[in-house]
């Protein structure tokens, strides 16, 4: 008989490309789903696994073996969702995927409310993209994610997916103190158009809208720099070479020489919480949609 836990770490190198991906998201070392890969092949008589380069790619019995063991999951998710709804508490493991800056600035609060009130409930937080979390849940590999879209850009939801709005997150524009514009309460997108731009790289939603709404506007943005964490543009931002477009949730106290200004209109970031269909009765899923949803007021009340 295939034991379930090979077949879920196969699962997981499947989705994540990696072991070493697969590994994080799973909890575990590398080493030790290697060690769960090769008791299948050994369980199979069959080669799971293929050196590429530096890495492993999955070969085509790998591949079948994968499909199989996501529809054997789903099954025994269905069977896990229904006896935790019978029992009417949270509890087991709650994957968490979630997005850098509200890892950050919202998480924390309520993974630690959760985990006074529902010590049953085992909550494990995985940073991860809003795009990739989403697409995560809808292959079982994340319970629940904590994602994010634009007021001109949404996010796209799958089929066999749910969601919940969390709530609205504030952007600014942060400009060095020695900027022209720093004694200005608010400016328009408009007056931007000879900045030199720090933002996220190509393909993150924080550029793509950042791209989008600038471009409506008549002009080609200027990047000068790139950078994936928000703390890492507003350093940037501080040693005076360029502006940053950047959300209040988890951004923290600025330093004195970064001056935040309203750009209007303001731009808004949308939060959502979503989990798969099927898992919906889940009280594990139900209790942080609510404590995420409860959360953000305070939460949003420190970042504004």
């Amino acid at each position: 008989m295939l034991d379930l836990g090979r077949l879920r770490a196969l699962h997981a190198v499947a989705v994540h490309g990696t072991v070493g991906a697969a590994a994080t998201a799973l909890g575990y070392t590398p080493s030790a789903v290697s060690q769960q890969i090769a008791k299948l092949e050994r369980e199979t008589r069959t080669t799971l696994l293929e050196r590429s380069g530096r890495g492993v790619r999955l070969t085509d019995e790998a591949r079948q073996l994968a499909d199989t063991a996501e529809r054997l999951l789903a099954l025994v998710e269905e069977a896990e969702v229904g006896l935790e709804a019978r029992r009417g508490l949270p509890a087991g493991r709650l994957r968490i995927g979630c997005f850098a800056s509200a890892a950050r600035g919202l998480m924390p609060r309520v993974l630690a409310d959760l985990a006074r009130r529902h010590p049953a409930l085992d909550a494990r937080l995985t940073e991860v993209d809003p795009h990739l979390s989403v697409d995560l849940v809808a292959r079982g590999v994340l319970d629940l994610a904590v994602a994010h879209d634009w007021d001109i850009a949404e996010l796209p939801v799958p089929e066999g997916v749910e969601q919940a709005a969390i709530g609205d997150d504030g952007c600014d524009i942060l400009v060095p103190r020695a900027h022209p514009l720093a004694g200005r309460d608010g400016v328009r997108r408009e007056e931007l158009s000879q900045e030199r731009w720090i933002t996220q790289p190509p393909g993150t939603v924080c550029h793509d809208w950042l791209m989008r709404t600038l471009r409506a506007t008549g002009y080609e943005p200027l990047i000068a720099h790139q950078a994936e964490e928000n703390h890492t543009q507003v350093a940037l931002v501080a040693a005076g070479l360029g502006i940053a477009l950047v959300p209040r949730l988890g951004r923290g106290t600025l330093p004195p020489e970064v001056v935040p200004l309203r750009l209007d209109p303001i731009p808004v970031r949308r939060l959502w919480a979503l989990w798969r269909s099927g898992a919906a009765r889940r009280p594990a899923i139900t209790e942080t949609v609510r404590t995420l949803c409860a959360t953000w007021p305070d939460v949003a009340a420190i970042e504004g």
